[in-house]
Formats: C-alpha cells, sequence, structure tokens
C-alpha cells in the first residue's frame, strides 16, 4: 500500500508538472490569425480542468487522511495556491481571445516568461519537499520572490508606457486589463513561495 508521505507528495507533484506544462505551452504559443487563439483558450481550460481535478483528489485524500506528512492546512494552501496561477492563465487566454490580440508586446513576453520561470522554481522545491529537504527549498522561494518583484517593476513600466503612447483608449483598457492579470498571477507565484516558507518555519 502506498505510504501516507509519498501519496500526498504525489499528488503536489502533479500539480507542479500540471502547472510547469501549461506555463510552457502559454509562453511557447504564437498566433498567425485570430481563429487560433479559441484553441489556445480551449487548451489552457483543460490545463486548468486537469489542475481542479487534481487539487480536488488531494482534498479526498486530506478528508480521509488521520495523518499527513505536513499540517493538512500547509497541504491544502499550497495546492490551491497553485491552482490560482492555472486560474489566472485560463483567464489571460480569454483575454486573447476576446481582444483578439494575435501578438504579445515586450510588457507581457517579461511577464509570461517570468510565470514560466516561477513554475520552475516551484517544481524544483515542490521535490525538495517530497524527499523532506526543507531546507533546500528555501533558495526556490526567494528566488520566486525575486521574479515577482521584477514584475511589480515591470507593472509599472508598462502602465507607464501605455498612457504615454498610447492613443487608442479601447487598447489601452484592453491592454491595462492584460498587464494587470499578468501581475496577478506573479503574485499569486509570490503566495506560494509565502506557503514554501510556512512550510519550512514549521517542519525544518
Amino acid at each position: 500500500m502506498e505510504s501516507i508521505k509519498n501519496k500526498f507528495f504525489k499528488h503536489l507533484i502533479g500539480i507542479s508538472l500540471n502547472l510547469n506544462e501549461s506555463a510552457n505551452y502559454f509562453a511557447g504559443c504564437k498566433f498567425n490569425d485570430v481563429g487560433e487563439l479559441k484553441f489556445f483558450s480551449e487548451k489552457m481550460k483543460e490545463f486548468e480542468s486537469i489542475g481542479d481535478n487534481l487539487v480536488h483528489d488531494l482534498i479526498i485524500d486530506l478528508n480521509n487522511a488521520f495523518i499527513t506528512p505536513i499540517e493538512r492546512e500547509d497541504l491544502l494552501a499550497l495546492s490551491i495556491r497553485m491552482d490560482d496561477i492555472l486560474d489566472g492563465l485560463y483567464h489571460t487566454a480569454v483575454l486573447f481571445e476576446i481582444y483578439s490580440i494575435i501578438e504579445t508586446d515586450d510588457y507581457m513576453d517579461q511577464f509570461i516568461e517570468a510565470i514560466k520561470n516561477c513554475a520552475i522554481e516551484m517544481d524544483a522545491a515542490i521535490q525538495q519537499l517530497s524527499t523532506k529537504k526543507l531546507l533546500n527549498m528555501r533558495e526556490h522561494a526567494i528566488n520566486i520572490k525575486n521574479i515577482e518583484a521584477h514584475c511589480d517593476h515591470v507593472l509599472r513600466e508598462s502602465i507607464k508606457q501605455l498612457f504615454t503612447v498610447g492613443n487608442d483608449p479601447i487598447r489601452i483598457i484592453q491592454y491595462k486589463q492584460i498587464y494587470e492579470g499578468l501581475e496577478e498571477i506573479a503574485n499569486s507565484c509570490k503566495a506560494v513561495a509565502n506557503t514554501f516558507e510556512t512550510i519550512i518555519i514549521k517542519n525544518a
């Protein structure tokens, strides 16, 4: 029978793997025409639905488990906060479809690359968690926070640029919403890093 420890860490690894695949897919998509945006948003919805199912499975096992390898509220918080990132990516993909945006600008590219890198750091941290090398998680948590801090700067610069050179009010509204949505995903990444640090403090 699978050990309790392995069961929950397998859940987290599965959630992280799906998040990495979705972030890589999002970052790698290039569009030739608006017709491709619908498939893009539908594919991101698939990732988001898989993530929901993985979190649901973890919650079921949490409800049935008497003992967990780390506190159950931390397992739940970690899974939900990673899922928040998936939700944000899907929501942003929908915005691209709604606004028929087939080309990203430099600010969007910086956000997207940052989110992809955060997902890589999360996966590395969870691998350390699964082998109980908790102190090794701290480096990845710090890296995520540094990436998020850079995203704060990108948001300020993107909004400033938008209102300085923008002359189409509709485009300003659309791009501002996308910039802010991407920065919110970065904030969700920081929330994951904070959860890592909480786990380290409680268990190391």
